[in-house]
C-alpha cells in the first residue's frame, strides 16, 4: 500500500470516526472501501461511454472485406 495524506473537514472527520466505531473498522479501511466503491461506479460509467463512442465507427468504411460472405464460408452446411 502507498501512504497518502488527505484533508477532511471537521464534519467529515467526526462522521468518519463515528462510522469507524459503529462498524469496528479503522478510518483508513473505510476510506479505502469508499474509494473502491467510487472507482467501481465511475469505472462502469466510463466503460459504457467508451463503448457508446465506439459503436458504429466502422459502418461508413468501404475498405473492409464483406464479413458476412467470409462468415458464410465458415458456416457448416
Amino acid at each position: 500500500m502507498i501512504r497518502t495524506q488527505i484533508y477532511l473537514t471537521d464534519r467529515q472527520r467526526s462522521e468518519l470516526a463515528a462510522i469507524s466505531k459503529t462498524f469496528g473498522k479503522n478510518q483508513s479501511e473505510l476510506i479505502r472501501e469508499a474509494i473502491d466503491s467510487l472507482i467501481a461506479k465511475t469505472g462502469q460509467s466510463r466503460r459504457e461511454i467508451v463503448l457508446r463512442e465506439a459503436a458504429g465507427i466502422w459502418k461508413e468504411r468501404s475498405d473492409l472485406p464483406d464479413f458476412k460472405a467470409i462468415r458464410a464460408e465458415w458456416d457448416r452446411d
